[in-house]
């Protein structure tokens, strides 16, 4: 690739961003190193326009790094119940935690420390140095794969290893020399609005002139998908116990696995598993449970098929008792825990 089409590359998308770019996104104003860092954790399989209102709530209650590390983990979770992928949350709490122990309440401003600390691998880093100081560092998000994977031509799904470090010299070499924080936007937001995985606006892009798959007839085969298989699919019986003060039951879920360290209904992969537990902590009798609809969620890796059952005015055994993992809760209180979004909408309706 020619220097001249490296400073075209980039002085174009600087010039889109300048007149179609997003200006007024929070995490601009000001663009401190802990916003951008908290933005870019958000945005990670998620939509700006979703974000947007968890990150405002988020920052009121957790206004800087200190803040965030002296919170409990159940208090961050509740902050994020809803937005899924719970691991970043988990990841940042234990972060900030670590950035008051070893840098002095702040997010370092180097590499290598950065990637060290948890969630925040080699683009994460970037973008927060580039957005936050104006570093030359460049990123390889989503967005960032599919306008180069276009441009280029580049065959492969980009999850490959020699495909993902082809892209990233790329991607490298298209840096500009100044205007870091708003290139790193504009890569974004160009990739989210206009070089679309459906639909782009080919027409529109201030790239096509060079763009090898729109002059090959290629954009929609780029970038090339994963090879796909069949989501499996899991049941699972989910119990709803309610007592005579109409409070519910809910159980820590265990600190790894899928929502990790939420609080849930007790859940089982049976009926047998599940009448077995019914029996060792409640009073009353398991079958005489109503089913209520099944509840689907998707995951990224497998299907699962929730069958909810409900009981109501039922006693507990001393096992739940002064348990840190068992509690009953009003159901004022649920806005207080984080809650899986299925389970929250069950208890909701």
């Amino acid at each position: 690739m020619s220097s001249a089409q490296q400073d075209a590359f980039s002085a174009r998308l600087l010039g889109w961003f300048d007149t179609s770019g997003r200006h007024d996104l929070p995490w601009q104003h000001p663009r401190a190193p802990y916003r951008v860092w908290l933005s870019e954790i958000m945005l990670q399989q998620t939509q700006v326009k979703t974000v947007i209102p968890y990150f405002e709530r988020f920052v009121a209650a957790f206004p800087d790094v200190p803040a965030l590390a002296a919170a409990s983990l159940d208090d961050v979770l509740a902050q994020w119940s809803g937005l899924g992928y719970y691991a970043r949350a988990r990841n940042l709490h234990a972060a900030a935690r670590i950035c008051v122990e070893q840098h002095g309440g702040d997010l370092p401003r180097d590499f290598d420390k950065l990637v060290a600390l948890p969630g925040i691998g080699r683009s994460t880093a970037g973008a927060i140095l580039s957005q936050a100081w104006g570093d030359r560092f460049s990123i390889l998000d989503g967005n960032v794969k599919r306008v180069l994977a276009r441009y280029h031509g580049i065959s492969g799904w980009p999850g490959l290893p020699a495909v993902e470090k082809q892209m990233w010299t790329l991607a490298e070499q298209h840096l500009p020399a100044t205007r870091m924080a708003d290139y790193t936007q504009a890569q974004m937001d160009f990739g989210a609005t206009l070089c679309t995985r459906h639909d782009p606006a080919c027409m529109l892009c201030v790239l096509q002139d060079d763009c090898v798959a729109l002059r090959e007839g290629r954009v929609e085969e780029l970038p090339t998908s994963k090879p796909g298989k069949p989501l499996p699919e899991r049941i699972a019986v989910i119990l709803l116990a309610e007592n005579e003060q109409g409070q519910i039951l809910l159980q820590r879920r265990p600190p790894v696995g899928i929502w990790a360290s939420l609080w849930s209904l007790p859940e089982a992969a049976d009926h047998e598993i599940a009448r077995d537990w019914f029996q060792r902590h409640l009073h009353g009798d398991y079958d005489h449970g109503e089913a209520l609809p099944e509840l689907p969620h998707v995951f990224s890796h497998y299907k699962l098929r929730m069958h909810p059952l409900r009981w109501q005015a039922l006693a507990a055994r001393d096992v739940v008792r002064d348990n840190d993992d068992l509690r009953w809760v009003d159901r004022a209180g649920l806005k207080s825990l984080g809650l899986p979004a299925p389970i929250r909408k069950l208890l909701e309706n």
